[in-house]
């Protein structure tokens, strides 16, 4: 038996660059999916506590899977590519447990999926290492599930690292740590789930991928990431479409931001990230579009209680907002968001705090890696 957990994230700074090839800022929350592994009699059969009864299915391949609901899909998807790749998968039985809040954009998701692979890859002694395991996860939310991610939920629940926001490089994969303590300044993330519902977010994300690919393909580049700052306003007069020149303002300055974001964290100026993060808001709702009143509502209130900044997280339409928030005036924000929630008409928001947690790790002896 195999038992590993994998975490949630919260990014942030980089919205919507990691398919354009671009630069995101990522960190591992401390709430996450255990996934454990056994050997079983017959099949495939999984089980999660958040749902009921059990799903089980004899072994194939994509082509050929079992109708499933789609929480197991995630789930099933890792088998499925394996046997396709070759792998004499024997009969399993995977149970989950997940604590990430669904729907809210922390990536409940690649929770579940990181730690389903991490625990297969130990209890099968696949030795995927590090590459393989993110390489599997990825394929499972594409291909498997669907879902047209672009890598970084995956990234950062496989990396992360306690105190510490993780500075991606989405064209390579390659990682760095970066030093992320807001206490010892005095300051703390806050994150209001708004519990708003997610506005047609699948198809929207989707159209706004293939804007960005679209506005890449006319610029003649393999993608934004290769449109600089200094290139942006070239660029902008290249383009005689609206929405492509917004989506493009939007991924190049992010990408900018980001960079910004982990210099003033490398000389420890936690309290410079404030603006950035204000200012990526800013771009996600005047020119990528993506989000609604509950998080435009909680971030002003953020900013009106104190906040250094505050951004939307996440892929849009609903989900998480987090602020930069002075330590002593965490109530008074708090309080500041649900009374705007309340004077808005929105259902109660959940609040928390939340700083860097460890990536992917076994909770079971005898683990083959880690």
């Amino acid at each position: 038996m195999s038992r590993w957990i994998a975490p949630g994230r919260i990014n942030l700074i980089g919205e919507h660059t990691d398919y354009n090839d671009g630069f995101v800022l990522p960190f591992a929350l401390d709430a996450g999916c255990t996934a454990t592994v056994a050997d079983a009699s017959d099949g495939w059969a999984v089980s999660s506590a958040q749902a009921s009864g059990d799903v089980v299915v004899r072994p194939s391949g994509l082509a050929d899977r079992e109708a499933v609901p789609d929480w197991a899909a995630y789930v099933l998807g890792a088998l499925w590519l394996l046997h396709d790749d070759g792998v004499d998968v024997p009969a399993l039985r995977i149970e989950v447990d997940s604590d990430v809040p669904t729907g809210a954009g922390l990536s409940s998701s690649a929770a579940l999926v990181c730690s389903v692979v991490c625990a297969l890859d130990d209890h099968l002694g696949l030795d995927l290492g590090p590459d393989g395991r993110l390489a599997l996860s990825r394929r499972v939310e594409n291909d498997a599930v669907g879902a047209p991610t672009g890598g970084m939920d995956q990234l950062a629940s496989l990396r992360g690292e306690a105190g510490h926001v993780l500075f991606c490089d989405m064209r390579d994969l390659t990682s760095q740590s970066v030093p992320f303590d807001p206490a010892s300044s005095g300051l703390a993330v806050l994150v209001v789930d708004t519990r708003a519902p997610h506005r047609h977010a699948d198809g929207e994300y989707a159209a706004r991928r293939a804007g960005c690919e679209e506005a890449a393909r006319r610029l003649g580049v393999p993608a934004l990431r290769d449109v600089t700052e200094a290139d942006l306003d070239g660029a902008l007069a290249e383009l005689n479409d609206d929405e492509l020149r917004r989506y493009v303002r939007h991924v190049v300055t992010e990408d900018a931001r980001v960079l910004a974001a982990v210099e003033v964290l490398r000389e420890g100026r936690v309290e410079d990230l404030g603006p950035l993060l204000s200012a990526s808001h800013v771009s996600m709702r005047d020119d990528f579009r993506i989000t609604v009143p509950e998080v435009d509502t909680a971030v002003d209130a953020l900013h009106e209680s104190g906040a250094l900044g505050a951004r939307m997280t996440g892929g849009g339409f609903g989900g998480c907002v987090i602020g930069l928030v002075p330590e002593e005036l965490l109530d008074v924000a708090g309080d500041g968001v649900r009374r705007a929630f309340a004077e808005a008409g929105f259902g109660q928001p959940s609040l928390f705090t939340a700083a860097p947690a460890a990536g992917a790790r076994s909770l079971s002896p005898g683990t083959r890696g880690s």
